[in-house]
């Protein structure tokens, strides 16, 4: 269970969060719905441990983990422009992340491969990452945040730079890789026909304040 106990933040002098409470289930998608400057992002980045709160904490099975540093949570982040690594191949890239976390890398090479093939694209492992279509691309980012088992996924805007036929045949398979990882998943959006295709629920930031989504 990941937990947001009374977070608060400010952007400057204004306050951007609000006392934010909210709770994601183990296997739960919830989507995070508002408009650009709302706040979304610097609340995944709390989530995520790339900032520090004003105030309140944020709570992983009942542990308090607002100070633990963001490579010691075990999260995995999925940023819209996939951020993968144009010098690595498709399997370099997905095993990336075991190899930090000091696996043989001939091992997790045979992991990589493994869920490649689950994705499909065991045919591109030897590829380099220009030669994939987007919709490819953001399945290897998915299959390399996925392979750490990690114990919270969270995903801003991760469909945002793909076109729109595109966007809607990756919802699903998305929605069910992720269910069937059975890890908490925070999806920040402005897109609500999304929110509605992924998520189990919504909430929504409007004046620095969580409300429904719909």
């Amino acid at each position: 269970m990941l937990e947001l106990r009374h977070i608060s933040q400010n952007y400057g002098a204004r306050a951007l969060l609000q006392d934010i409470n909210l709770s994601v289930a183990p296997g739960e998608i919830v989507a995070l719905l508002g408009p650009s400057g709302s706040g979304k992002s610097t609340l995944l980045a709390i989530v995520a441990g790339l900032q520090q709160p004003l105030s309140g904490s944020v709570w992983f099975d009942g542990q308090d983990i607002t100070r633990v540093a963001p490579e010691q949570r075990r999260f995995a982040l999925m940023f819209q422009d996939f951020a993968l690594f144009p010098h690595l191949n498709v399997l370099d890239n997905v095993a990336f992340g075991l190899v930090e976390q000091r696996l043989d890398k001939s091992k997790a090479r045979a992991k990589a491969l493994e869920i490649l093939a689950l994705f499909g694209l065991a045919e591109h492992a030897r590829h380099k990452i220009w030669h994939l279509s987007g919709g490819e691309q953001q399945r290897v980012a998915l299959a390399r945040a996925l392979i750490t088992q990690p114990r919270a996924l969270l995903l801003d805007e991760p469909f945002s730079a793909l076109d729109a036929d595109l966007r809607i045949s990756l919802r699903d398979e998305f929605k069910a890789r992720i269910q069937a990882a059975g890890i908490p998943t925070l999806l920040v959006t402005h897109d609500e026909q999304e929110a509605r295709a992924m998520a189990d629920r919504a909430v929504r930031l409007v004046n620095g304040q969580l409300a429904p989504g719909w």
